[in-house]
């Protein structure tokens, strides 16, 4: 990683919208080291993907940011099941509150509830503590 990857990340922060060519064009450098750079930063698992932020409720889907706890020595055996779920899109290991936080979204509220259900029972799972989004601000 160097200023010119920083730069890279910072900006697809900013907008994951952003062209190569806008991105070769701020650095000044070409749109072939642009893909380059962002191969190399994908398949070092630094950039994991790219997606769209959504204000769930103005599309009528329910969304939670819920904190998940585990027994330690099933942490990594529940997080790949986790990552399993269709209505997990964002699986964090985390040093505060939870071992776990899930952002988890759905169309219905009784299956936010399901989905919160199906992760309790996962071998391991000591706690669930679903926050329920109620406005996306930013």
């Amino acid at each position: 990683m160097d200023k010119v990857d920083e730069i890279i990340i910072e900006s697809l922060l900013k907008n994951a919208r952003t062209s190569k060519v806008e991105l070769a064009r701020r650095l000044k450098i070409t749109e072939a080291a642009i893909r380059k750079r962002l191969k190399k930063l994908e398949s070092y698992g630094i950039i994991l993907g790219y997606k769209a932020i959504v204000d769930y409720q103005k599309i009528g889907y329910t969304a939670s940011l819920t904190g998940i706890d585990t027994v330690p020595e099933k942490l990594w055996k529940v997080i790949e099941k986790l990552k399993m779920f269709n209505e997990i899109k964002s699986v964090m290991l985390t040093s505060g509150d939870h071992m776990i936080l899930a952002e988890i979204v759905t169309d219905k509220i009784d299956k936010l509830g399901e989905v919160h259900r199906r992760i309790e029972e996962l071998d391991g799972v000591v706690r669930v503590c679903p926050a329920i989004l109620i406005k996306s601000i930013k």
